[in-house]
């Protein structure tokens, strides 16, 4: 692993547009060389996937295989265990080199609560922080001592980030799909349609390993 890299993480229970069309305007917008998606396995501040950790590992890989920009980390899977952040990106960043452009994409309703992860003022020393723009959350809607955190690190132009290795924070709107993984959930459960919310090759593989229906 070399380069400019972005990390894009989440449990991707299932992966489905939203995720993939984030994860490319990401990858053009930041002009990083990789966009890696990382797979939580136990992710600690949010519902425990319903699949395994084998299963959405595998639908991503479904999901993003010949993308030349994408590439999927699965430390956190290998790992075990809590899933934090502040662990991952040190391990990358040991991986990449102390001068290598690295950002951390997050949500804009996961910035919201960014002062309750482990370690979170370590981050920003390692990576840089990008915001995605989320269906009804904005970065207003953060607590004001973390917008008052974030002044000093701010910079207008995403790619921006890839001057320094770390320490540097900006938004990005991307495309927004307001496709769930708990909608596709909720709908596989009750025996609705999936199709065009997800790649087909995904939804193929849900249907063979039953992933989502109540027996």
């Amino acid at each position: 692993m070399s380069g400019s890299l972005a990390v894009y993480g989440g449990t991707f229970d299932p992966v489905h547009y939203g995720h993939l069309r984030s994860a490319i305007e990401i990858w053009q917008a930041l002009c990083v060389d990789t966009v890696c998606l990382v797979p939580s396995y136990l992710p600690p501040h949010r519902q425990q996937p319903d699949s395994t950790p084998e299963q959405r590992l595998e639908m991503l890989r479904l999901a993003i295989d010949g993308h030349v920009g994408l590439r999927i980390d699965d430390r956190e899977i290998k790992r075990k265990g809590p899933s934090f952040m502040v662990e991952t990106l040190e391990s990358i960043r040991q991986d990449v080199g102390a001068d290598a452009s690295l950002s951390l994409v997050l949500g804009s309703d996961a910035f919201a609560i960014f002062s309750e992860w482990r370690r979170w003022e370590d981050i920003i020393e390692i990576a840089h922080l990008v915001v995605l723009e989320r269906p009804g959350y904005t970065l207003a809607d953060a607590p004001q001592p973390l917008l008052d955190w974030s002044l000093s690190r701010w910079v207008e132009s995403p790619q921006e980030l890839l001057k320094t290795a770390a320490g540097k924070m900006t938004s990005l709107r991307v495309t927004q799909l307001e496709i769930s993984a708990t909608m596709i959930r909720d709908q596989i459960n009750v025996g609705l349609a999936i199709d065009y919310l997800l790649p087909e090759k995904v939804q193929d593989y849900i249907s063979q390993q039953k992933l989502y229906s109540t027996p």
